[in-house]
């Protein structure tokens, strides 16, 4: 029943996205009205950055642009004896294109493991993953995009990923007013687990509700719930919530701290986490 509900709610926002492209800043003809591009000015990399929320922006890189995302994150890890890992350098590298498309590379982690049973230790390599993003438009509230990620059959037996996965998702943003801001993402995504693991594929749809306030222009605080309907082979339902805040450095260089806790279920297999990163612009 909830998996019927949740692809209900993904068919609507995709029907909803399409048909409102005609309705935003984008005309059929290809000109473009006068409403503010809510993805510029000058805290332009606040609002495209993906980091530190576990959900993606809704904003496409501008062409001719690119940004270089890193961050470094600790997890208590959940299970018998419980442990701790260490995931870096979170590296994603994104390049607008022309059509308000934007490519998007994200690079393998190296994940090291520390386990509460003695000598229950691991460390190695994520999978390699690419994505495309495509903003449908916006008008002077809302903006609304489209984007496609593939994870490749890359990585290492204990972290990687055995197959290839996709994700789809549609990601809605909408300022309640110029200091608040809030973001849909909903989608569906089928993955497989490490070799180690069984190698098993699991598919799930995929909701991640966030909320912003920037109180001023280079300081803002976020809030995110983050769920899947499985959270891997054999398991169910999980939900997360993290928060944060970001600091613009400069108008090319962004700072954030992180933190998250387990809600419900099994996602992300772990307690807690804390983590810290940074984002970078170039023209």
């Amino acid at each position: 029943m909830r998996a019927s509900l949740l692809f209900f709610a993904l068919s609507c926002m995709f029907s909803a996205v399409f048909f409102a492209g005609g309705r935003m800043a984008y005309a059929k003809d290809g000109r473009i009205d006068e409403t503010p591009d809510p993805c510029g000015g000058p805290s332009a990399l606040l609002a495209i950055l993906d980091r530190p929320t576990v959900s993606d922006s809704a904003c496409a890189v501008p062409p001719g642009h690119a940004v270089l995302e890193l961050g470094y994150q600790h997890a208590d890890v959940r299970g018998a004896g419980g442990g701790t890992a260490d995931d870096y350098p979170q590296a994603e590298l994104r390049a607008g294109l022309p059509g308000r498309n934007e490519f998007k590379i994200l690079f393998p982690n190296y994940n090291s493991q520390r386990l509460g049973t003695p000598g229950a230790a691991s460390s190695g390599l994520s999978a390699t993953a690419i994505g495309f993003k495509h903003e449908v438009g916006y008008n002077s509230r809302w903006l609304g995009s489209v984007e496609a990620l593939f994870t490749l059959p890359s990585g290492d037996a204990a972290f990687g990923s055995g197959g290839l996965g996709a994700a789809f998702n549609g990601i809605f943003g909408y300022a309640v007013s110029d200091q608040v801001g809030i973001s849909l993402q909903l989608g569906v995504s089928s993955q497989t687990v490490p070799k180690l693991d069984g190698g098993e594929r699991s598919t799930s749809f995929i909701s991640k509700l966030a909320a912003s306030w920037q109180p001023a222009e280079r300081l803002q605080f976020y809030g995110e719930v983050f769920g899947q309907t499985s959270a891997g082979p054999g398991e169910g339902a999980g939900v997360n919530f993290d928060g944060g805040i970001q600091y613009l450095v400069a108008h090319w260089w962004e700072v954030d701290l992180e933190e998250g806790v387990r809600l419900t279920g099994n996602l992300g297999g772990f307690t807690h986490y804390i983590g810290a990163g940074a984002g970078f612009l170039f023209m």
